[in-house]
């Protein structure tokens, strides 16, 4: 275990973010008003009508149905020619895109101090001998 909290898998991270954001999509539910139960919609085209072509379900589809980057929803064929990647290549090259090209905030003032100081102290509490420890910068 404590060798597994010394590893990362960018790549895994970046999946594990996409599937986080289609279960906060779930967890938000349906919208459920007189617009998206298009309950006229339905009474013009009626039974065995097309509403998949519909101007109201091209609206509405993509408020409704996640969209992830990386999943890629096309038919297979489509896929193949456009290089049949897998969801980890895909999550790799994106991760090297992100730790390539993101610049984040600055810390608040003393936010890096105090979290050497937690560090610190975890380090001190579990024995790690102080050649062990990593090298900050200061």
């Amino acid at each position: 275990m404590l060798d597994m909290g010394m590893t990362l898998d960018w790549a895994q991270l970046v999946m594990d973010n996409e599937m986080a954001g289609m279960v906060k999509h779930v967890i938000r539910g349906i919208p459920v008003t007189d617009e998206t139960l298009a309950v006229d919609v339905i009474h013009d085209i009626g039974p065995f009508g097309d509403f998949i072509t519909h101007d109201h379900t091209r609206r509405h589809m993509k408020a409704i149905q996640s969209q992830p980057k990386l999943i890629d929803r096309r038919r297979r064929d489509f896929w193949l020619e456009l290089g049949g990647t897998d969801l980890a290549h895909r999550a790799k090259e994106e991760a090297k895109y992100i730790l390539k090209t993101h610049k984040p905030d600055p810390l608040p003032p003393g936010v890096a101090s105090t979290l050497r100081s937690i560090v610190q102290s975890a380090e001190e509490e579990l024995c790690i001998p102080k050649e062990k420890r990593r090298r900050r910068k200061s």
